[in-house]
């Protein structure tokens, strides 16, 4: 059995994905860990407890296969979360993804946008990038073994935690977008009389909101 077997058998009887594992020419294991599918759909997030469960794990199984590394490191892939294989774009299809090509295409390697699988490809390594070149929506169709490197979007999400629903965005629309001010967002009249702050003095309204 590899390492890399040893790994992966590990990590997923544990009841996690794995999504990385490399081993530097120092000898540092670095191994890249997510919750399953539905659980993250869920919102479930790695945790440091999560981690230490499988460092433990992984190391007593490396001990007993005695395979030789200098140090384990375990960690939770991120909100850029990489992409590594055809499981892992078949989970993430219809998100927003960025990706470097190993070699240009149009003058260029990096692209931005929506992936989705070919209609009616034939095989799990045929992908499609939609994208906006500023001009108009193109497609960009390629195969894994054509990306130098592919990671998540990171997509910021404050449901449940009090913040305001994003804005939408246009497609290949960067940079910041602020929301529309609605009727009662609109700051009020003054009224004659109405006492005014003090310079430097913050007013209070019953705390931030949430």
């Amino acid at each position: 059995m590899s390492w890399q077997t040893a790994v992966e058998t590990t990590v997923t009887g544990l009841g996690y994905e794995l999504v990385d594992c490399e081993r530097s020419a120092g000898g540092l294991l670095r191994v890249t860990i997510d919750k399953l599918a539905p659980e993250a759909a869920a919102g479930e997030l790695i945790t440091v407890d999560d981690c230490e469960k499988v460092t433990r794990q992984l190391q007593y199984v490396l001990e007993v296969e005695a395979f030789d590394y200098a140090r384990l490191e375990v960690s939770s892939p991120g909100l850029d979360r990489p992409l590594k294989n055809a499981a892992h774009y078949a989970r993430f299809a219809g998100q927003e993804i960025d990706i470097t090509l190993k070699a240009p295409f149009q003058g260029r390697k990096k692209y931005r946008g929506i992936v989705s699988a070919q209609p009616e490809a034939a095989s799990d390594q045929a992908w499609r990038l939609v994208f906006d070149d500023g001009a108009a929506e193109q497609a960009l169709d390629f195969t894994l073994d054509e990306v130098r490197e592919a990671r998540l979007v990171p997509a910021f999400s404050f449901k449940g935690r009090g913040g305001e629903p994003a804005p939408d965005r246009k497609p290949g629309q960067r940079g910041v977008i602020k929301p529309k001010k609605t009727a009662k967002e609109a700051p009020a009249k003054k009224q004659a009389g109405e006492p005014t702050a003090a310079p430097g003095q913050d007013k209070v309204d019953g705390g931030l909101k949430q």
